[in-house]
């Protein structure tokens, strides 16, 4: 089962890579961003079937390791 996360800085946290992204984009032309923020995302893949308990497990993996919960969010997205 493949369980995707999607990490992200915390909204009152500076991004300057965001910021850096959005400056290159107004340089290209692109002048209609009002704001662009950076992230991380995961496809991590599970032995496990049951979704409640996979998803238990991403959950705490994001937690010990792939977020830093003092200044980012991690959300799971839900398979289709």
């Amino acid at each position: 089962m493949k369980i995707s996360v999607i990490i992200t800085l915390k909204q009152d946290v500076l991004d300057p890579q965001g910021k850096v992204i959005h400056q290159t984009l107004d340089g290209m032309g692109f002048e209609d961003v009002n704001e662009v923020r950076q992230g991380k995302y995961f496809e991590i893949d599970m032995k496990e079937t049951d979704y409640a308990k996979a998803k238990t497990k991403v959950e705490e993996m994001c937690k010990k390791l792939l977020a830093n919960l003092v200044i980012e969010n991690y959300k799971i997205i839900d398979p289709k």
